[in-house]
């Protein structure tokens, strides 16, 4: 597959004006051992199509013996998507999975009707200074897949779909764009994808999905005659015309799809459909009814109060 070009502008042309997006700054949160930038969801925006968590963190520098540790927690209603620029990440859950992540690498774990997992740094990473840094997103279940069996799935790099031309790079994380296809298995139609352009570079934002977002993890871009830097999420109307420019070398997340089949409550780790469906799950958790996370058993967060 070969990326498509966007033709130069016309003066005068309409479809030239490309429509300017919604502008999400990230809320920045402690959770301890560093600062998160959390653009999803915002008081502008619940979801960009199943999208309904979208969280940066770092790039931060850990020095010697010190690491991220995410102790074990349950889940409900979603899949979890890490995805690393930089950094190791070591993940374990409540079906037995353990992988370590590197940066071009996926890993996908649908919750469905309940998971518990961990990430850690890897020992050997905390034996000398190293940098973390990342995207921790969730993708809401459609209701008919919410209940689901819990599954556990991760992607090489060599196995993700790579387009890419002299200034401009797509990697296929999820879902289909371009053309091309992630293997990894999803419940609904979506595209999710790490997008790099060289200075000047131009790239078509597809306009087969109703809903779009872009999220700039580095660098600038320019969109309808704006700027917008690093750290913003940038959420477009269905169908326009969006043309992508480089200002400087850039890097983002591309993210959306179809509208979910209704709206989602979200609490803490669960999301669901059903409001008394997440009360349940606080009761399971607060009670001791998650399966515990072999190798990875001897703490874990607990239910944060009401």
């Amino acid at each position: 597959m070969t990326l498509p070009h966007t033709p130069d502008p016309k003066p005068g042309d309409a479809l030239a004006a490309d429509a300017l997006p919604i502008v999400i700054i990230p809320r920045v949160r402690d959770i301890g051992a560093f600062e998160v930038r959390r653009a999803l969801p915002s008081a502008h925006r619940q979801m960009v199509g199943p999208f309904i968590f979208f969280d940066q963190f770092g790039p931060i520098t850990m020095q010697a013996g010190q690491g991220q540790d995410v102790r074990p927690h349950p889940h409900i209603g979603l899949s979890t998507v890490t995805w690393l620029f930089d950094g190791k990440m070591y993940h374990r859950d409540s079906l037995g999975s353990e992988q370590q992540i590197a940066p071009g690498e996926l890993n996908w774990m649908t919750a469905g009707k309940g998971i518990v997992h961990s990430e850690r740094t890897p020992v050997e990473e905390r034996l000398r200074p190293h940098q973390i840094f990342g995207i921790q997103s969730w993708v809401a279940l459609p209701k008919q897949h919410e209940e689901t069996r819990p599954a556990f799935e991760h992607v090489a790099m060599a196995d993700l779909p790579l387009l890419s031309d002299i200034a401009r790079e797509v990697r296929i994380v999820a879902g289909s764009i371009y053309g091309a296809t992630s293997p990894v298995k999803t419940h609904s139609d979506l595209f999710y994808a790490d997008v790099k352009l060289k200075s000047g570079a131009r790239l078509p934002l597809p306009v087969e999905h109703e809903e779009r977002g872009v999220y700039i993890v580095e660098g600038s871009l320019e969109i309808g005659g704006q700027v917008h830097g690093a750290n913003q999420l940038l959420v477009f109307r269905g169908g326009d015309a969006i043309t992508l420019t480089a200002q400087g070398d850039a890097r983002f997340m591309m993210l959306g799809g179809e509208p979910m089949d209704g709206p989602r409550h979200i609490w803490w780790n669960f999301v669901s459909s059903s409001k008394e469906r997440i009360e349940a799950a606080k009761e399971d958790w607060k009670r001791a009814r998650f399966d515990i996370v072999p190798g990875d058993d001897k703490e874990f967060i607990p239910l944060p109060p009401a």
